[in-house]
């Protein structure tokens, strides 16, 4: 993932959550906010009860990795993807269904407007 598709400032991601659209999921939590720019951004937040720096960016690396199979960087939202700590009981396979899935909602939702 390129570092231009992540959103990386914080007031960034304080202002997409502050929009509360969400879509849950058991590893996910995924906010999303109409985009500004002409290109979709996608932030990840992994926390500490995760496991330790290591672990955490290993989760980070397995997610970017997902987002570059399913996203287009086409969506007309900006994307902030929390990681929960079920992420880590599941396989990789597994979380990229469950993306899938998050992704198809969050479009769902995101058309009904």
């Amino acid at each position: 993932m390129k570092k231009e598709f992540r959103v990386l400032k914080n007031y960034e991601f304080s202002s997409i959550i502050q929009n509360r659209q969400f879509v849950k999921s058991s590893s996910f939590i995924c906010y999303f906010q109409k985009r500004k720019l002409n290109h979709a951004r996608v932030g990840i937040s992994v926390g500490k009860k995760l496991g330790n720096a290591v672990c955490r960016n290993k989760v980070k690396r397995q997610l970017r990795s997902i987002i570059d199979e399913i996203f287009t960087f086409e969506e007309g939202y900006d994307l902030i993807i929390i990681v929960r700590p079920a992420y880590t009981n599941k396989s990789f396979e597994e979380n990229k269904n469950e993306m899938k899935e998050n992704q198809n909602r969050i479009n769902k939702r995101f058309l009904k407007k």
